[in-house]
């Protein structure tokens, strides 16, 4: 059980029957009446977020999510298969739980699959990942000093905005969690 009065940015819980993740919290004490716990709130099955308060005293049954490292092996029409590191079992997951999180993630890479009591509600890719730009115009020679982007395409498919200076067969880091060029690989 955890009370409200000891809410943290991240933590997971129970509450009429779904699993809620805290986003942001805040302790408010006003100058009249009873102190609370406003909250924002991830439902980790269905994404939506909600907004709510609680008094510090009220209790919550804690909810483990468990996280394991898998590698995606490769995709088969609608499903995504994924090999336990351990047991080397594949195990497939629907493109409507994937969703979009994928589209920085080769063949290969090692995935956080993330599961409540043995249900899969979803896969949290590598932070930063290298990969070689398929497709983007030339840049135009001088013409950095601007900070100015253009277009790229992947080799997951993926469109993101490089620099000028990027050019084809290069190698880049991405930001998974934000979809931005981060440097040359």
């Amino acid at each position: 059980m955890i009370s409200a009065g000891d809410f943290r940015n991240g933590v997971t819980f129970e509450m009429e029957g779904n699993v809620f993740q805290i986003v942001e919290f805040q302790h408010v004490k006003p100058g009249k009446g009873a102190a609370f716990v406003r909250t924002k709130l991830k439902n980790v099955i269905t994404g939506g977020v909600v907004e709510k308060t609680f008094r510090p005293t009220e209790k919550l049954e804690k909810a483990h999510i468990e996280r394991k490292d898998m590698q995606y092996s490769y995709t088969d029409g609608e499903l995504y298969y994924f090999m336990d590191q351990e047991t080397f079992d594949m195990i497939p997951i629907n493109a409507d739980q994937v969703g979009d999180t994928l589209k920085f993630v080769k063949e290969e890479m090692i995935c956080k699959i993330l599961s409540y009591k043995g249900n899969i509600f979803g896969i949290e890719p590598p932070t930063f990942v290298e990969l070689l730009v398929t497709e983007t115009e030339p840049g135009i020679k001088g013409d950095t000093a601007t900070g100015a982007t253009k277009p790229a395409t992947l080799e997951t498919g993926a469109q993101i905005m490089v620099p000028l200076f990027i050019d084809n067969n290069e190698m880049i880091r991405v930001d998974t969690r934000t979809g931005e060029y981060m440097e040359r690989a």
